[in-house]
């Protein structure tokens, strides 16, 4: 199960991520990136994710590579991304 929240603060738009990034889910989240322009994509929240399957893995690194930006996660999901694993600022 993956739970998505997709909330705008004053300035920037944060989508989070809680559970189990799925096969299933991949095109659910994917799309909320659709006809966004790079200066506009949300921010992730990863810090909730329990687990990533090899989809939801290129998914975030496609969008990764898009533009987007990680807020947090959590170790585990950092090291399937390669990614350090700092508070966007």
């Amino acid at each position: 199960m993956l739970r998505i929240t997709d909330s705008r603060g004053d300035t920037k738009r944060v989508v989070m991520l809680e559970g189990k990034l799925l096969g299933a889910w991949v095109d659910e989240v994917r799309g909320l990136f659709v006809g966004i322009e790079v200066d506009s994509f949300p921010t992730l929240d990863l810090s909730s994710l329990s687990y990533v399957d090899r989809a939801g893995v290129e998914m975030l690194q496609e969008l990764l590579g898009r533009g987007a930006r990680i807020r947090a996660c959590s170790p585990f999901v950092a090291e399937l991304l390669r990614w350090d694993c700092k508070p966007d600022r």
